[in-house]
């Protein structure tokens, strides 16, 4: 299996559910859900060094995060077949538990670093699925429509980039709370997509659309509606809340106004993680 001694560097970025609509359930307990899926530019970092097998963590919320098997990039080094000796060093620059694939996306660039690695050239996809239900997702880290239980991927053409600030309070959702306290699972599907997407059509898709875990997120924790609140203060063409929460997102319409916005909140609340960033395209 081919080797390359230098290190090899993957982006993990932010997942950002525009629009989350839970649709059933299986009869094996899995929520059927919907969603219009972007990533962003901001996201954590992981290199790949052949060489003796660790695990390294560092960035400003890698305090949060065990090195061990418990970890999706430990989980993701050990499902990979026939993997060569790796030290994997991953720089966590996103909050945890968080709402926008965080720990998914590590997995994917792990798995996508040891493919460059050794010269893997069979199906990551396959390997991502059984670690995940988001990796698969994250694995594509392109525009997309996810719909069951994440498996079923379609890729979004035409999506614009869009000028984003990403606002988390530093609460902890757990998920299965937020699906247990769903006042319904039976919800309408996502409407198709506009033919042709610009920041207007989009954001007038995007009202008629719902993430349909925000309402019981929000009774959760409340500091997620304090959030909301502090996003559409600075007047945001959109704002919603990403997957299970914490994180929310304001899309604005340049790259200065998102950066003037997370500016301000940054100055209110300046112990929330906030960032402005673009996202892929």
């Amino acid at each position: 299996m081919p080797e390359t001694a230098s290190p090899v560097v993957e982006d993990a970025p932010a997942k950002i559910n525009l629009a989350l609509h839970v649709t059933g359930k299986r009869p094996d307990g899995y929520h059927l859900l919907e969603s219009l899926v972007v990533f962003t530019r901001l996201g954590d970092r992981l290199t790949a060094t052949p060489g003796h097998d660790c695990f390294e963590i560092s960035g400003p919320f890698g305090h949060g995060l065990r090195a061990d098997e418990s970890n999706l990039v430990i989980k993701a080094r050990d499902a990979f077949p026939a993997r060569p000796s790796v030290k994997l060093m991953l720089e966590k620059n996103l909050p945890l538990a968080s709402g926008i694939g965080g720990g998914s996306s590590d997995a994917s660039a792990t798995l996508r670093a040891l493919a460059r690695l050794s010269g893997f050239a069979g199906d990551l996809f396959g390997i991502g699925a059984k670690l995940g239900a988001d990796v698969p997702m994250c694995l594509a880290a392109k525009p997309l429509i996810a719909k069951g239980v994440g498996e079923m991927l379609a890729p979004v053409s035409g999506m614009p980039e869009l000028a984003m600030v990403l606002v988390n309070p530093g609460v902890h959702v757990a998920t299965p709370d937020v699906f247990r306290g769903l006042a319904t699972i039976q919800n309408a599907s996502l409407a198709p997509l506009p033919n042709r997407l610009d920041l207007p059509r989009l954001v007038a898709w995007l009202r008629e659309s719902r993430n349909d875990l925000q309402a019981t997120a929000e009774r959760l924790a409340p500091a997620i509606t304090e959030t909301m609140a502090a996003l559409q203060h600075t007047g945001p063409a959109f704002a919603r809340m990403s997957g299970s929460g914490a994180t929310c997102f304001g899309i604005y319409e340049s790259a200065s106004t998102a950066e003037n916005a997370a500016r301000t909140i940054r100055l209110s609340q300046p112990g929330w993680f906030v960032a402005a960033t673009p996202t892929m395209t």
